[in-house]
């Protein structure tokens, strides 16, 4: 039941619907016009969603991508569903241990993703974050970063030391600063939001954000097309921008059923 950027097979337990909420969702992914190895995996369940951006090499970055979406999938499975937030830092140290016997410790990867979960107060999408792989939230036509990019240039600039304008540009903008499977093992950041009809997430590695701003974005998403169209009209603009990495998105509708 693998859960691949290529060729995804959705691994699948049937649940029961939130009330009167439905998802529609797509995604794809694509090598890029520079690199010879898609590096990128992606995972899609009824109520997890996750990309990841492999790094350390040839093969090996594509191994530990693969690994991280693997271990959320073979753990969402195991809970037949029924995954809370504090299972998925599990799912994620799992991983981490994983990646580091599979490449002996000389790959990573970034990986974010959202959780679609009733934890008592509601529904909300928990959000969780290691690397700059990101999740967005697009509603009332307005574009939210809801994850925070663990990077060198992110921590220059909330310190001040460059502006918003050079985070795309800085010759530092790769250098990650938390990563599975390299380094220390480091916690994930978690965000929660509230989950209502009409929202659109978006989650996507920086072969995406790298190459598209916020508001280029914003207009895609915002166009009225449908989940997959979306996606794929995002992949090929990033294309059409440079293709300078792998660029995986994934596209997830909160819609009202209709009975």
């Amino acid at each position: 039941m693998a859960a691949s950027a290529e060729s995804p097979e959705e691994p699948r337990v049937q649940q029961t619907p939130p009330a009167g909420l439905y998802l529609d969702y797509g995604y794809g992914s694509h090598v890029g016009l520079r690199r010879e190895l898609n590096e990128d995996s992606s995972v899609i369940t009824d109520t997890l969603f996750a990309v990841a951006d492999g790094m350390g090499g040839h093969e090996a970055g594509e191994v530990a991508s693969a690994l991280a979406v693997q271990t959320l999938a073979d753990g969402w499975n195991r809970a037949e569903g029924h995954v809370a937030r504090d299972q998925i830092q599990t799912f994620l140290a799992e991983a981490d241990q994983r990646i580091r016997e599979a490449t002996d410790s000389k790959a990573g990867t970034t990986v974010s993703g959202a959780l679609l979960a009733d934890e008592g107060a509601g529904l909300n999408w928990i959000v969780f974050n290691i690397g700059d792989s990101r999740t967005y939230l697009f509603e009332q036509s307005q574009l939210r970063q809801l994850s925070r990019d663990h990077s060198q240039v992110q921590d220059m600039f909330e310190s001040g030391l460059i502006t918003a304008e050079e985070l795309h540009t800085h010759p530092q903008r790769n250098v990650i600063t938390r990563a599975l499977g390299a380094g220390d093992m480091w916690d994930a950041d978690y965000f929660t939001s509230e989950v209502r009809a009409g929202q659109r997430l978006m989650i996507c590695s920086d072969g995406l954000s790298g190459e598209l701003n916020d508001s280029e974005m914003e207009r895609i998403l915002g166009a009225g097309r449908n989940a997959q169209d979306t996606v794929d009209w995002l992949i090929h603009q990033a294309l059409r921008a440079g293709g300078r990495d792998n660029v995986t998105v994934v596209v997830v509708d909160v819609q009202e059923q209709i009975a």
